[in-house]
C-alpha cells in the first residue's frame, strides 16, 4: 500500500534554492533560529559577492561534499589571489643614477652662429637631435671653425678623453719606436694585438702597455705637443684650456692615463684640433671662429706649430678606419664610397657619463673634422657619439655639400710660433 508524503512547499523552495546558488554562497545553519539563519545567509551572500566582484576568475572544485567548508576555503583562495594581484599592479620600480647631467637638452640654446656654415650647421643640429652634447666641425685646411653646436659646452666643457687619448698614445709610440703597424704586442699569455685592431676595437690593454712603456716624461711631451693643457682657438671669448698635469699625477698609473685619459681634461675645440692635424698631414692649426660672415672671408690660417708625424700617420689611418668598418665606430658608417676615419671614447667623469667621436672624411678634394661629446646617463656612450657624427656626413652628402664645394680659396698662411714644448 503507498504513501503519500507531504512535504511542506518551504521546505521545497529551501531545497531549489540551495540547487541554484553557488557552494560558496550557502551556509550551514545547524541549530540556528530561522531568523538567525536568514540573517547569516543574507551577511555570506554579501560578503561572497564582494570577493567575486574582486576576482575575475572563481574556480569551483569539481567534488562538493560541505557547502559550508567549500564556502570559508574558496572564498579565502579567491581574496589571496585578488590582493596578491592588485599588490603586483602597484609595484613601481626606480633606478638611481649617480649622475645629475641629463641625457637630452635643447643644446642650440644661446647659440650664436652669425659667422657660421648654415648649410653645416643644419645638418649638425639635425644630427645631434635631442641629446646634451655638443658637435664641433673644423676645416683641417685652415682650421676654421665652421660650426659649434652648444657653444657653452664646447668652450668650457673639459672633460676626461676617454679612449680619444689613444689617438695620442698611438703616434707617440710610433714616434719612439715603441710599436709598429703590423707588430703584435703581446697582452697576456695567449693574446697579442697590432695597432690597427687596437684602435678600430679600441683595447685598453694595448695603450696601457705603450703608457708603460713611454713613461710619464714622454707622456708629457706628446701630449703638450698635440696641444692638452693649452686653449686650442686663438681669440675664443670663454675658451677653456683643459686640463694636462705638469708632474706625474699620484696614484695613477701611466698606462690609465694613455688608454683612458685619466687626471686629463679634454675640449671638444682640442680634439678638433688633434684630429685636424692627423687629416690634413701633421700641421696643428690654431682654430678661428670667425663671429661674423666678413671675418670668415677674411680669415687667415694661422699655425700654432708643426709636427713631425707625417710617417706616423699612414700607420694610424688603418686602425681609425676599422673603427668605422668593423670596430667601435660602426654606427658611423653610412658609405664605403665616403670614407671616414675615427676614434671612440666612452667612460665615466665624476660628474656624467660621456660619449666621445673624432672623426674625419675624405671625399675627393673635400675633408671636415667632426667632433661629437655627449653628457649624460647610462645610454650615452662613444659609439652613439659615432652615429652622430656619421649623420652629419651623410646630411651633408645628401644635401650634395662635398660635390658641389669649390677648393677653399685660403690666404697665405702666418706662421705662429707657440714656443718650444717639453
Amino acid at each position: 500500500m503507498k504513501q503519500n508524503f507531504l512535504i511542506p512547499l518551504g521546505i521545497i523552495s529551501t531545497l531549489i534554492l540551495s540547487a541554484a546558488v553557488p557552494a560558496f554562497a550557502v551556509t550551514a545553519t545547524t541549530q540556528k533560529s530561522p531568523t538567525a539563519t536568514s540573517t547569516k545567509r543574507s551577511k555570506t551572500k554579501r560578503a561572497s559577492a564582494a570577493t567575486v566582484s574582486r576576482s575575475t576568475t572563481v574556480k569551483r572544485s569539481p567534488a562538493v561534499k560541505s557547502f559550508a567548508g567549500t564556502t570559508s576555503v574558496t572564498a579565502k583562495a579567491v581574496s589571496t589571489r585578488g590582493t596578491a594581484a592588485a599588490g603586483k599592479r602597484r609595484v613601481v620600480r626606480r633606478y638611481y643614477s649617480p649622475w645629475d647631467t641629463p641625457t637630452f637638452a635643447d643644446s642650440t640654446y644661446g647659440d650664436v652662429v652669425d659667422g657660421e656654415d648654415l648649410a653645416i650647421r643644419r645638418a649638425a643640429v639635425q644630427a645631434l637631435g635631442p641629446y646634451n652634447g655638443s658637435v664641433v666641425v673644423v676645416d683641417p685646411t685652415s682650421g676654421r671653425v665652421m660650426t659649434m653646436v652648444n657653444q657653452k659646452l664646447a668652450l668650457t666643457g673639459a672633460y676626461q678623453p676617454c679612449s680619444t687619448i689613444k689617438l695620442v698614445a698611438g703616434l707617440a709610440g710610433l714616434s719612439e719606436g715603441i710599436i709598429e703597424r703590423e707588430t703584435r704586442l703581446r697582452l697576456s699569455r695567449r693574446e697579442s694585438m697590432n695597432l690597427t685592431t687596437a684602435l678600430a676595437k679600441s683595447n685598453n690593454a694595448y695603450f696601457a702597455n705603450v703608457g708603460e712603456k713611454l713613461g710619464f716624461e714622454k707622456i708629457n711631451y706628446y701630449g703638450r705637443l698635440f696641444g692638452l693643457g693649452e686653449k686650442a682657438g686663438i681669440n675664443i671669448e670663454g675658451e677653456s684650456a683643459g686640463i694636462f698635469p705638469e708632474e706625474k699625477p699620484k696614484g695613477v698609473p701611466n698606462g690609465m692615463m694613455t688608454s683612458f685619459g685619466e687626471a686629463i681634461g679634454l675640449t671638444p675645440l682640442q680634439l678638433a684640433a688633434i684630429v685636424s692635424s692627423i687629416a690634413n698631414g701633421g700641421t696643428l692649426y690654431y682654430l678661428q671662429y670667425p663671429r661674423t660672415l666678413a671675418e670668415a672671408s677674411s680669415l687667415v690660417p694661422q699655425v700654432k706649430r708643426q709636427l713631425d708625424i707625417a710617417q706616423q700617420i699612414p700607420e694610424m689611418r688603418p686602425g681609425m678606419m676599422g673603427a668605422v668598418e668593423f670596430g667601435t665606430a660602426r654606427r658611423a658608417n653610412y658609405d664605403t664610397s665616403e670614407p671616414i676615419f675615427g676614434k671612440t671614447g666612452t667612460c665615466t667623469d665624476s660628474r656624467t657619463h660621456l660619449g666621445w667621436f673624432g672623426s674625419f672624411n675624405e671625399v675627393g678634394k673635400s675633408k671636415l673634422v667632426v667632433v661629437v661629446l655627449l653628457t649624460g646617463g647610462k645610454s650615452v656612450n662613444g659609439p652613439v657619439a659615432a652615429g652622430i657624427a656619421g649623420q652629419v656626413y651623410k646630411n651633408l652628402s645628401e644635401a650634395q655639400f662635398f660635390t658641389t664645394q669649390q677648393p677653399h680659396a685660403i690666404a697665405p698662411t702666418a706662421m705662429i710660433h707657440s714656443g718650444d714644448v717639453r
